[in-house]
């Protein structure tokens, strides 16, 4: 074999190993971002950086409760009244690829997947319920530091407002509240769809460190 052309494949080999490397690490170990939604304000701010720890999703474990998570977005964001179902609170997801390729581009690609970013408020067999602008776990009204003084929490329209949380999801909002498409009007979230929960932040530098 001509020995330029040898390097060139030995060059090409070294590349195609690094870049199935990076993908592994980026799907079951970790990965930066930034945040692109208003919906965690003030806790998370739009062009903030993050690192995502995504090993809690290849050892397959709940995050824990105020922890904040990524998960892929449902399929359907809103329901009907006739569609709501307090006693089955789960989000929908309805358009998954079916080949190789599509789930090879969604899931290690990302490429055409939306992703939400929320915080982790009930986990399995708590009871939620919404009222009176608070929310309230098993009863007692759960205390949030993390929201601004005044936010009101609420579920406006058609929604999930008074249910217990399924095995193997978790119910998760906004700080953000009256900004925030989350579990309120489109259900609990399945394990298999939380993608990551939030390390550190990494940017800016000012606030560098653990996310509360």
């Amino acid at each position: 074999m001509n020995p330029k052309i040898k390097e060139i494949l030995e060059w090409l080999y070294c590349i195609i190993i690094a870049v199935v490397l990076a993908l592994l690490f980026r799907y079951f170990i970790g990965t930066p971002t930034i945040v692109q939604q208003v919906s965690m304000k003030p806790t998370l701010e739009q062009d903030q950086r993050l690192w995502l720890n995504r090993w809690s999703r290849t050892t397959k474990t709940l995050p824990k409760k105020g922890e904040i998570i990524t998960f892929e977005a449902p399929s359907k964001k809103s329901f009907t009244s006739s569609e709501i179902d307090m006693n089955n609170p789960v989000a929908v997801y309805d358009n998954e690829p079916t080949n190789i390729f599509g789930k090879f581009t969604k899931y290690i690609l990302e490429i055409g997947k939306e992703s939400y970013i929320k915080r982790v408020i009930a986990l399995p067999g708590e009871h939620v319920e919404i009222k009176e602008g608070k929310v309230f776990i098993n009863g007692e009204k759960l205390d949030e530091p993390y929201l601004q003084d005044g936010v009101v929490t609420d579920v406006t329209g058609t929604g999930f407002s008074d249910f217990t949380v399924p095995e193997n999801t978790v119910f998760a909002m906004g700080d953000n509240r009256t900004h925030s498409t989350d579990c309120r009007t489109f259900g609990c979230i399945p394990l298999e769809k939380i993608e990551s929960t939030v390390a550190i932040r990494i940017w800016p530098l000012d606030k560098w460190g653990k996310v509360d």
